[in-house]
């Protein structure tokens, strides 16, 4: 199994960024990567579509909104992985800042464990790039 994980630091309020990335079909709201998040099953799956037009299908697995944390899996994508489960974490760090970390468990299918790591490495690194910019 191969693993990926991400963080970074964003000087608001962990509630703050919690509003804005914690919702499981908000990803268009704060990822450019993502163009739309279509609900499906009572909320428990989105169907996203980036902007280059792939279609990925995403199974919300735990949702704490107390703890904010959500955990999902993949269910379809173009990654060259399987078994895919990810969490997407904001924790505070102090009063008006937090830490959100976004981190990945998967097997590789046709690509090495290197190849596929360093994939979603860059896509995690990518999104919360993309979600401290919005503050």
């Amino acid at each position: 199994m191969a693993k990926a994980s991400a963080s970074v630091r964003i000087p608001v309020s962990a509630d703050k960024v919690w509003q804005l990335a914690g919702g499981f079909l908000s990803l268009p709201d704060w990822l450019p990567l993502i163009a739309k998040s279509v609900s499906d099953q009572g909320g428990q799956v989105r169907h996203l579509t980036t902007q280059d037009g792939a279609k990925i299908s995403e199974r919300l697995e735990t949702f704490d909104n107390q703890g904010r944390t959500y955990s999902y899996s993949i269910t379809q994508g173009p990654f060259p992985v399987t078994d895919y489960l990810a969490t997407l974490k904001v924790s505070a760090d102090g009063d008006q800042a937090s830490v959100v970390e976004w981190s990945g468990t998967f097997t590789p299918a046709g690509v090495s464990d290197a190849e596929a790591e360093a994939l979603f490495k860059g896509v995690y690194e990518g999104g919360l790039a993309a979600l401290k910019g919005n503050f």
